[in-house]
């Protein structure tokens, strides 16, 4: 390949990677993917407004191309171009045919956006208050009396009926597998309507830049059956956990000393999360997988893994310390 052709392709080359690069990550990001009827409404929206587009796309290409074969410049002919200024049944054409495409959008989206901020009736709705944090989720079920952070958890099949709360800065809620974005903004509730059609996890993501630890603002939805959200819920309202080694002792004496002050359990001025279920969680942090090493690590250092992160480093623990610290946190389920 020539230089000169390899700096011609090099730009289609770039354009289809940065096409593709929306196409990565996890299934349950992918929008084009619904798992559930709000997230069906709004997929239904996208192909509308892709078809209209795709419509009018090929229209003005087919008259664009049509008149450059119809009246491309040949020798010897001449031609006159007519004057359409001021032609009335054109310019009533080019206008009614766009309020016309403009209308069939609007109607149901109008219609699909009012639908979806109601709130739906019924016993079987779950109620679900959500606040974001620099740089983090709180869940609390306030029929079920369960607070909890990162992990959402909802039956299958069932409305879930979202009142969103901002904390300190702009977020927004997003689970793109299962519903729309939702701006979250202090001193004012928004709310929004979700369900999952099928049991699973749906990643969740803030989808407004928050600062720096922003791209890490994850959290994750577990779509449960009926029975087996009843035993988490059962398994969330058991008393809290008491430590029984001499290690889980120790280290709930290091909890007490060293971060009891922001995990203060559910008061509702605490700056971090109610950690009494901690050990149920799959993850450290809303982004790391769940395991002992992950956890030493985010407490060594929490700024290296969420930059922008309010809690402090607690490096400064004996390695016994840590351990001992670990084994209790892991303890409270």
């Amino acid at each position: 390949m020539s230089r000169q052709h390899f700096w011609r392709v090099l730009p289609i080359v770039a354009l289809v990677v940065l096409a593709l690069s929306g196409c990565s990550g996890h299934e349950s990001l992918n929008t084009l993917d619904p798992k559930g009827s709000a997230g069906e409404t709004q997929f239904d929206l996208m192909k509308l407004s892709f078809l209209i587009m795709l419509g009018v796309f090929a229209t003005v290409i087919t008259i664009f191309v049509y008149v450059l074969i119809r009246f491309r410049k040949r020798k010897g002919v001449e031609r006159k171009v007519d004057n359409v200024h001021g032609n009335i049944w054109y310019e009533i054409t080019w206008t009614v045919i766009p309020i016309i495409l403009l209308t069939i959008m609007a109607i149901p989206t109008v219609k699909s956006t009012f639908d979806l901020a109601e709130e739906p009736e019924g016993e079987d709705v779950l109620k679900v208050k959500v606040t974001g944090h620099q740089y983090w989720w709180e869940f609390e079920y306030p029929e079920l009396g369960i607070r909890t952070a990162q992990e959402l958890y909802i039956p299958v099949g069932k409305k879930v009926f979202l009142e969103i709360h901002g904390r300190d800065v702009l977020h927004s809620f997003w689970v793109p597998a299962l519903g729309g974005k939702m701006d979250v903004i202090p001193g004012r509730v928004n709310t929004m309507t979700l369900d999952a059609d099928k049991p699973g996890m749906y990643q969740g993501k803030c989808a407004e830049l928050c600062g720096a630890g922003h791209a890490l603002m994850d959290f994750r939805v577990y779509a449960k059956e009926q029975s087996e959200f009843d035993a988490w819920v059962a398994q969330m309202k058991k008393p809290a956990s008491v430590a029984t080694t001499s290690d889980q002792k120790k280290g709930e004496e290091l909890f007490l000393q060293n971060c009891l002050a922001c995990h203060a359990g559910t008061h509702p001025k605490i700056k971090a999360p109610d950690l009494t279920k901690f050990g149920t969680r799959e993850t450290v942090a809303g982004i790391l997988p769940h395991t002992e090493e992950n956890l030493k690590k985010w407490l060594k250092d929490p700024q290296s893994v969420k930059p922008g992160a309010n809690m402090p480093k607690i490096d400064y623990l004996q390695p016994d310390e840590l351990e001992a610290l670990v084994d209790y946190l892991e303890s409270r389920k």
